[in-house]
């Protein structure tokens, strides 16, 4: 089982490590199916201590990941507007979507034109794994 200290890992968690995840932090999962790297999902659990919370969880999280795929019917900023109601004050938002060339594969603008829709914005993105590239998105300050 790769971990996110495993800096061997042949599937790409130790990109986990990035997230800004710590021990204790409770996160919460959206878009979970079949096809998300389970790799990831456990290496998150390994470094905060907790089963990753779904989205039905109503409590206070200290972060969220959202796997999105195009095509599969869900809109990416109702996905970003649920994903903030039980988010703690400045707590990370990281959404995974396949990389280019992979079935879903979402275009670093469609997240962006979510993210300002949803009154977030992207801040970085990097490859997280085989098959997946984690974006973070981030409040607007006020004013903005």
């Amino acid at each position: 089982m790769a971990t996110s200290t495993d800096p061997g890992s042949a599937t790409g968690a130790t990109g986990v490590d990035r997230l800004g995840f710590e021990d204790g932090h409770l996160v919460q999962e959206f878009g979970y199916a079949e096809d998300v790297d389970h790799d990831v999902r456990d290496a998150i659990a390994d470094l905060t201590g907790a089963d990753l919370a779904d989205e039905d969880f109503d409590d206070v999280v200290d972060g969220a990941i959202v796997w999105f795929r195009d095509g599969e019917g869900e809109d990416l900023t109702d996905t970003l507007v649920d994903v903030q109601t039980v988010l703690d004050d400045g707590a990370p938002i990281w959404v995974f979507t396949p990389k280019p060339g992979r079935r879903g594969h979402v275009g670093h603008s469609d997240i962006q034109e979510a993210a300002t829709t949803a009154g977030l914005h992207a801040t970085s993105t990097f490859s997280l794994a085989e098959d997946w590239s984690a974006t973070k998105l981030g409040t607007r300050g006020r004013g903005r």
